[in-house]
C-alpha cells in the first residue's frame, strides 16, 4: 500500500496547514468512499502514520457544528498504550455481555419495537452466520462482541469525548464529524469500525488515557486496513430505500 505519509505538494496535509480541498484530486470519489465505507471488525496489523491520522482528522473538522463552536475531542491510540488500553476493557467486560454495564450515556432505546429491533436482529444473525456461530451459542457471541474492546486487531483505536455541559445540538455535530472521520480514512485507503460498545467501558477508558469527568465518552473507532481474508468483513447491510424514509411535498410526479 502506498504510504499516504509521503511529502507529496499534489495531495497537501492539511494537518500541517495546507489546505485540505485539493486532496480531492487524488482521493476516491465521494460517492466511491460513501459506498465502500463499512463496519470491519477484522484489521492487519499494518502500522498507521500519526501524521495520515493528524490529517484525517484535519479533513473531519471542516464538518459544521452550530456557531463554528466543535465540540469533538479525540484521544488517538496506538502501539503500547493501545494495549494497555485493550486489557483494561476487556478486564471491566469480563464476566458478561458488554449489555450488563451501565454506559456512559443511554444511545439504544429502552424499549425496542419494530422495524428498529428487525433491523437490529438481522445484522447481528447475518454477523454471526458469516462468523459461524449459531444461535443459542452465548459463548462464542459474547466473544465476539468482546473483540469491540480490542478494537478488532486494529492497530490504531481513537476515543471520542464531548464536554459534559454540551447539549443535543453538539452531539448532532458529532455526528457529523465522526462521519467525516470515516469518509476521510477511505480517502487514504484505510477502514473504520465505529464502536459504541466502548461507551460501556468508559471508566477503564478515562482511567487509561487520563480523560477528566468532565467529559462523556461519545464512542471508539477502530482504523486500520482490513484484513480481506475474514469472513466477517464481507458483512454487507441492508439499507431500507429512500421511498421508506423519505416523503416528497410539492414535487412533480
Amino acid at each position: 500500500m502506498t504510504d499516504p505519509s509521503d511529502p507529496d505538494p499534489q495531495f497537501p496535509d492539511p494537518a500541517r496547514g495546507a489546505s485540505p480541498f485539493r486532496a480531492a484530486e487524488r482521493a476516491p470519489t465521494l460517492v466511491g468512499a460513501m459506498l465502500s465505507r463499512r463496519s470491519v471488525r477484522a484489521f492487519r496489523p499494518d502500522p498507521v502514520p500519526r501524521r495520515t491520522i493528524e490529517s484525517i482528522l484535519a479533513l473531519a473538522s471542516r464538518a459544521p457544528s452550530g456557531s463554528n463552536i466543535q465540540p469533538w475531542k479525540v484521544y488517538a491510540v496506538s502501539g503500547a498504550p493501545l494495549q494497555a488500553l485493550v486489557q483494561a476493557m476487556l478486564a471491566l467486560a469480563e464476566g458478561g455481555q458488554a449489555d450488563d454495564l451501565q454506559p456512559a450515556y443511554q444511545y439504544y432505546p429502552r424499549q425496542w419495537r419494530e422495524p428498529y429491533l428487525g433491523r437490529r436482529r438481522k445484522v447481528g444473525w447475518d454477523l454471526y452466520g458469516l462468523v459461524g456461530i449459531a444461535k443459542g451459542d452465548r459463548a462464542r457471541t459474547a466473544a465476539q462482541h468482546a473483540r469491540n474492546y480490542r478494537f478488532f486487531d486494529a492497530p490504531v483505536g481513537l476515543i471520542f469525548t464531548v464536554d459534559r455541559d454540551m447539549e443535543q445540538g453538539a452531539w448532532l455535530d458529532y455526528g457529523m464529524f465522526l462521519q467525516n472521520v470515516m469518509l476521510a480514512a477511505r480517502a487514504y485507503g484505510l477502514d473504520t469500525c465505529p464502536q459504541a460498545a466502548i461507551a460501556y467501558v468508559y471508566p477503564a477508558v478515562h482511567q487509561v488515557l487520563g480523560i477528566p469527568e468532565t467529559e462523556t465518552l461519545v464512542c471508539g473507532i477502530a482504523l486500520g486496513v482490513a484484513c480481506a481474508e475474514a469472513p466477517e468483513n464481507g458483512l454487507v447491510t441492508a439499507r431500507e430505500p429512500v421511498a421508506g424514509f423519505s416523503q416528497f411535498i410539492g414535487f412533480a410526479p
